[in-house]
């Protein structure tokens, strides 16, 4: 079967369809294999990979040795594989580090996005569906035929392997949009998605990885794990991901900047740096690291368009660290 996708047409200011399904070619995965894959992984990254049960996934990060981010991903298990799965363009820069280091252990480490279709499902009728298609699932990570399914909150990706994806076509009778409607998602619901052009600028807490459970501070060492450690217990950390929205007329790319409105109305300063953003008909869904002492309050615009109108959305979290 032929996956048909289209581009989503309702407004980023209005609530999306009652369901919601998104190719998220956008996304690959790594796959993680040998006797010792789960403990030199686990040796490398901010999460506690040695203790994922079988029906768990969790966020993660993959810092450099100053401990900023190379990589942030979901890690989860099927068969004899450890799968982390990030933005495709971040894991071509990756991989290759985390190879690097393989060569010590019997691991090995490979590009598995091409063996996979990963689909994923949102809005107020995805859990209906997920039952109907494969029975009621309330575990974060489901085996089913072919692959898995992870479930975070009422959100789901399914991930098939390719030769089997037709099987689970053939439950969509509805459109499958492009991965831009995933991404409205995910940034609506302040999640830390780092993209190639931001590798080595944020460490994970100016991302919010902690604040998703992605961030072990009992685990022990891995790359980066001093700074990270110092940004909770010494408090070092001034940033944060912040959810922002409104209306923009210049078109957004990886140039585009923000910039936030000084008080006393004397000006505009340059404000931040935009991680993840999805425009569409004049609308505007963004995510941005901003300071994190940012009133909720505060207007902003996009540099270049003086006509824009940004606000800040509540993220759906709580920042604050036990």
């Amino acid at each position: 079967m032929t996956l048909t996708v289209s581009q989503p047409q309702w407004p980023l200011n209005e609530a999306q369809p009652a369901i919601v399904f998104s190719q998220l070619s956008h996304l690959g995965l790594i796959s993680v294999t040998g006797e010792q894959a789960r403990t030199f992984i686990h040796g490398q990254v901010t999460t506690d990979i040695t203790s994922l049960e079988a029906d768990q996934w969790r966020w993660g990060a993959h810092c450099d040795p100053k401990g900023k981010m190379l990589a942030s991903f979901r890690a989860f298990a099927h068969q004899d594989a450890l799968l982390m799965m990030m933005p495709r363009e971040t894991l071509a820069l990756d991989l290759p580090q985390l190879q690097k280091y393989a060569v010590f252990s019997k691991a090995e480490l490979v590009d598995a996005s091409d063996d996979w279709c990963l689909i994923g499902v949102s809005g107020e009728q995805a859990p209906a569906w997920i039952a109907q298609a494969f029975g009621e699932i309330a575990a974060e990570l489901t085996e089913i035929p072919g692959g898995v399914i992870l479930r975070d909150g009422d959100r789901f990706i399914i991930a098939v392997k390719r030769d089997t994806q037709t099987e689970l076509l053939s439950k969509i009778d509805q459109p499958i949009y492009d991965f831009s409607a995933w991404q409205a998602v995910e940034i609506a619901a302040g999640l830390p998605n780092i993209y190639a052009r931001h590798q080595s600028q944020f460490v994970p807490q100016m991302c919010n990885v902690q604040a998703v459970d992605g961030i072990s501070f009992t685990k022990g060492c891995y790359m980066g794990q001093e700074t990270v450690a110092r940004m909770k217990y010494r408090g070092g950390n001034k940033r944060a991901l912040y959810i922002v929205q409104g209306s923009a007329s210049v078109a957004i790319d990886d140039d585009s900047q923000l910039e936030m409105k000084l008080e006393d109305d004397e000006g505009y300063r340059r404000a931040g740096t935009i991680v993840e953003a999805v425009q569409r008909d004049g609308q505007l869904l963004l995510s941005a690291v901003l300071p994190n002492d940012t009133p909720l309050t505060a207007q902003l615009r996009m540099a270049g368009d003086e006509a824009s109108v940004l606000t800040l959305a509540p993220l759906p979290y709580s920042l604050d660290e036990e």
